[in-house]
């Protein structure tokens, strides 16, 4: 098998895939990874690919990860692909028997004319298909060129999304996220850890955000409803991470001032964290996990994982988080003043939420999420046998 990444950068849907790819192995797949850029300049980060988190988990289990060695900025990157570019994703992808696509983006490289003809499996992660500029005129045309063996959809958002925008629903097969059960779990010793490295007290209440500086987002709404929330809860604190979550990203302290009223310094209690590498840390801490974006989401990872490490998720109604939280959490209206006060509700209600998320651990395992994964290639790897694609001439 051979993972086609646009490239290594902070974000759910890579973490979730270079899971899959781990998982695939472990289970006995041969898996390699080709990356379209070598370094990427997004939400206000430099991210080299071997500073990568995701980069690191996969050379460390022995996954070759190779890259064309592009570079994206905030102006965008090359255009065409040279011809050196086009001869290793050749080797690349003659030495493969299926290719996965990390998102439709990587198909305007598997869609250049001359390259060894492969099954593709292209994994959707967005309910948005629209918004992703012309990565679907390239989805349609690989399908329309019979490249595209099956897509996997995350969430029944996103089936229905790319259904609706032209894709033929028997290509469309729903495998919803999974998490490491044993990795995301309550743990009352990194709660303490963490806490005690950011000065918060053990009884504090504390709400997480988990995401990139994007739009999608809707960070300014997330700073309004902390701003509500703490001028209620004095004691309260924030955690913000993910890509750009820093005091370096000036569009990040621009928000903060205009929720808060203060641009000479941060608000006691809100925690800027950047990029971290142990969530499972981050997520133990918090009490509530908060989500507050406005569109493109389908199955939030941020979610799942602070779910599992007993946070109670308080969500916008976007893709498939009424479905993901319903029973565990709460479903907010896009209002700073009602998201503030249903992080109270859910602090309140953490016991109640919290037996009821034990009792759905099953539903959201990685096992179970790596096995579908497993079936469907290997339905895809039997049809290319019993009917081989020929080589592009």
């Amino acid at each position: 098998m051979l993972s086609v990444y646009e490239g290594f950068f902070s974000g759910g849907a890579r973490i979730l895939h270079s899971d899959v790819v781990l998982g695939l192995r472990e289970g006995g797949q041969h898996h390699s990874v080709l990356s379209m850029h070598g370094e990427v300049h997004r939400e206000a980060t430099r991210q080299p690919m071997e500073n990568d988190a995701c980069y690191r988990s996969l050379t460390a289990a022995g996954v070759e990860v190779t890259s064309l060695g592009r570079s994206f900025g905030p102006t965008g990157g090359p255009t065409a692909f040279t011809g050196p570019e086009l001869a290793a994703t050749a080797r690349a992808t003659a030495a493969a028997d299926v290719i996965l696509s990390l998102k439709e983006q990587p198909l305007e490289l598997l869609n250049q004319a001359g390259l060894p003809l492969r099954p593709v499996v292209v994994c959707l992660h967005r309910s948005d298909p629209e918004n992703q500029g012309q990565a679907l005129d390239e989805l349609k045309a690989a399908v329309a060129s019979g490249r595209i063996a099956a897509c996997v959809c995350c969430a029944e958002s996103t089936r229905v999304a790319y259904e609706a925008a032209g894709i033929p629903g028997e290509l469309l097969h729903v495998i919803p996220n999974g998490v490491d059960l044993l990795r995301f779990r309550p743990d009352p010793a990194r709660r303490v850890l963490l806490r005690s490295a950011l000065g918060i007290p053990d009884q504090a209440p504390a709400v997480v955000f988990a995401a990139r500086y994007a739009t999608m987002k809707n960070v300014p709404l997330f700073l309004r409803a902390a701003q509500a929330w703490l001028r209620r809860e004095p004691d309260g604190h924030v955690l913000m991470c993910g890509a750009g979550m820093t005091e370096a990203n000036l569009a990040l302290r621009a928000d903060i001032a205009d929720a808060f009223g203060d641009g000479s310094r941060l608000p006691r209690g809100l925690h800027l964290l950047g990029v971290r590498g142990d969530m499972e840390t981050v997520y133990a801490a918090a009490d509530v996990v908060a989500l507050t974006s406005s569109s493109g989401e389908a199955a939030p990872l941020c979610l799942i994982e602070g779910m599992m490490c007993g946070a109670v998720p308080v969500a916008t109604d976007v893709g498939d988080t009424a479905a993901i939280v319903a029973g565990h959490g709460i479903i907010t209206p896009q209002d700073p003043e009602a998201i503030g006060e249903a992080w109270a509700d859910a602090l309140a209600r953490r016991a109640e939420f919290g037996a009821s998320m034990a009792l759905s651990r099953e539903r959201f395992s990685r096992t179970r999420m790596i096995a579908a994964y497993a079936a469907l290639l290997d339905r895809v790897h039997q049809g290319m046998g019993a009917a081989p694609l020929p080589e592009a001439l």
